[in-house]
């Protein structure tokens, strides 16, 4: 989830986008039309050009400010496109996307906070360039993922609710971790909406000025620091399940392409990086593993509908990537106390060294990873 802790990615894991950059550099003049560069500033979020051809658009990203920033490409409604986070000073980044003729909005995000510094943009043209039927297949094939996992997290989320709601905090507990997998699952495409991840997954450091607190990390903290429910934790245990269930029937109206699929299993990876391995993200359960497996499976779904292409166009990189998605499900495997379901040790048992190991496998999962998109686009 996002928060000011890290956002999603930090400038020490940033890995540009390579294949894109040679991609633009051997096709001349028509692809550099695609390129759109995004200066951001701690006072101004500056593009080198307000339209572009519909189809593939590739942000290259400066920050010559002194504050980290986030960078998104955003529907006019603030669905978001692309994103890029946790955008160090003078850090510089690529991500590409595929848009449709229409407008769009660039944000910059200095500080982290608010909805930024925005430029209108627009897609000129009329249609995206045909594809390869086996992207639109995969793309389906992910919209189905998305609705199973939201529709899955339901009953789980009913059954917390109703425990703390009849006031049993053991049972609550129990109920919680389990209750988020298929959240962790799809994370991009939840926070995709904008409105939502805000009032289900943020913790108390990443709400904004004025902004009440709710959602599980709430609840969590009621359960595990104060031992306590009281009449705030059912209400607020109710909205949980009322926001849930805005999100169930929003799943299916999420914009979806191999792009997104692809930059969104990045971001999964990003979220383990610098939320789960740090022990931030579930600070007072320390249900931290739980979650970071979910965001691991979620991330090689995406990978394995994408896979028929990337492993035509990158038979390289897919080859490494199925070497790090499987070296991490079996450190995982590692701290799994029961092999047949979601149980894992608490994150406030494995040491800093474990800890280092678990880190180190991720990031060696998230460099390849970051060229996924453009393997799927050559």
């Amino acid at each position: 989830m996002r928060a000011v802790r890290f956002s999603v990615i930090t400038a020490a894991a940033a890995v540009a986008l390579t294949a894109v950059t040679a991609c633009t550099q051997k096709s001349g003049t028509q692809d550099a039309g695609r390129v759109v560069d995004v200066t951001a500033k701690d006072d101004s979020c500056e593009v080198s050009k307000k339209a572009f051809p519909a189809g593939h658009v590739e942000l290259a990203i400066e920050n010559k400010g002194s504050k980290v920033t986030e960078v998104y490409l955003l529907f006019p409604d603030d669905r978001i496109v692309a994103e890029r986070e946790n955008i160090g000073p003078g850090i510089k980044q690529k991500v590409t996307a595929e848009v449709k003729a229409g407008d769009y909005v660039v944000a910059c995000k200095p500080g982290m906070k608010g909805k930024g510094i925005r430029q209108e943009v627009k897609a000129t043209g009329g249609t995206v360039a045909k594809r390869d039927p086996r992207l639109d297949a995969a793309v389906a094939d992910y919209r189905r993922y998305a609705q199973e996992q939201a529709d899955e997290t339901l009953p789980r989320v009913e059954a917390f609710v109703k425990a703390i709601k009849a006031g049993d905090v053991p049972a609550a507990k129990k109920a919680y971790a389990i209750s988020r997998l298929g959240w962790e699952r799809t994370e991009p495409v939840a926070e995709s909406f904008g409105d939502i991840d805000p009032k289900v997954d943020v913790r108390e450091d990443g709400l904004e000025d004025g902004q009440k607190w709710t959602g599980w990390h709430r609840l969590e903290k009621s359960l595990w620091k104060d031992g306590r429910i009281g009449a705030e934790e059912k209400a607020l245990a109710d909205q949980l399940l009322t926001d849930l269930q805005d999100w169930q029937k929003r799943v299916g109206t999420a914009e979806i392409t191999p792009t997104s699929m692809a930059n969104g299993a990045k971001e999964l990876l990003d979220e383990v990086a610098q939320g789960k391995v740090t022990g931030e993200e579930d600070r007072y359960a320390h249900t931290d593993l739980v979650d970071f497996k979910g965001n691991v499976e979620g991330a090689q779904k995406a990978y394995e509908l994408l896979k028929p292409v990337a492993s035509k166009n990158d038979p390289a990189l897919a080859k490494e990537l199925d070497k790090q998605f499987a070296a991490l499900e079996t450190l995982l495997d590692k701290y799994r106390t029961d092999k047949t379901s979601y149980e894992f040790v608490s994150y406030d048992k494995v040491g800093k060294d474990e800890r280092k190991e678990l880190s180190d496998a991720v990031n060696a999962l998230a460099e390849p990873l970051s060229k996924l998109a453009a393997a799927v686009v050559k």
